[in-house]
């Protein structure tokens, strides 16, 4: 008996180490970076690139997209940076050069609320729960880049309010509480995190009932269920 009793405890041991590392590997895999948290290079994606090249807009290093993908021109703007204060010119941003980066709110710039990254992560969570980081962050990205385009509104509470655009209002999945890798999703998209290349519409070809709207749209990238078009 007691035999059996050591070998049950032993195998809940087990399954619950087993559990407890694949929740880990679940919150890297969807993690929000802060600059500074990781040292950034050609390739990096995320919103920690995102605040990487406003800083060096801000500092006139960097007139390229901010978009969260470390480029080119990312990469170039960098080396300037490096090379104006006499650091090792390698075109990766570590510890020294995040030194030299101007500590400001991008946020206040934009005149964000608390209310309005609330909204905007309501609608992620509503329109691409079980997508990955990058899937929601993109479905943030597109009710931004709306912002911006003429056809659109110029805030995020009329351009998610605007009548038939997102499902998840019409379904009642919005109204559902956001989790905070819906909400990290929204800070990231609302830093300039855009993995959609400046999209104004996504759909789910699996689930969309009608797609001649976006017949004539450039399909501009697939991620996850969902296509990405301008």
């Amino acid at each position: 008996m007691l035999l059996k009793n050591t070998k049950r405890i032993f195998m809940i041991l087990i399954i619950t180490i087993f559990i407890l590392v694949s929740y880990v590997n679940v919150l890297k895999a969807e993690n929000f970076y802060e600059m500074g948290t990781r040292i950034l290079e050609y390739g990096d994606q995320g919103s920690d690139v995102a605040i990487l090249q406003q800083r060096l807009k801000d500092l006139n290093f960097y007139n390229g997209k901010v978009d969260g993908i470390y480029g080119k021109m990312t990469e170039d703007a960098v080396r300037k940076l490096q090379k104006t204060y006499g650091l090792k010119i390698d075109g990766i941003a570590g510890d020294s050069t995040f030194r030299f980066m101007p500590n400001n709110n991008i946020y206040s710039k934009m005149n964000i609320t608390r209310g309005d990254i609330l909204l905007l992560a309501r609608v992620i969570h509503g329109e691409a729960r079980g997508e990955s980081f990058t899937g929601k962050v993109a479905v943030g990205a597109v009710i931004l880049n709306r912002m911006n385009d003429n056809l659109f509104p110029d805030n995020i509470r009329e351009v998610i309010l605007q009548e038939g655009q997102f499902s998840s209002l019409l379904d009642g999945q919005a109204h559902l509480l956001p989790n905070q890798i819906s909400i990290n999703a929204a800070r990231a998209a609302l830093m300039g995190y855009d993995p959609t290349y400046s999209s104004l519409f996504f759909y789910n070809p699996d689930t969309a009932t009608n797609l001649t709207w976006i017949a004539n749209r450039p399909v501009i990238k697939k991620i996850g269920a969902h296509i990405f078009a301008r």
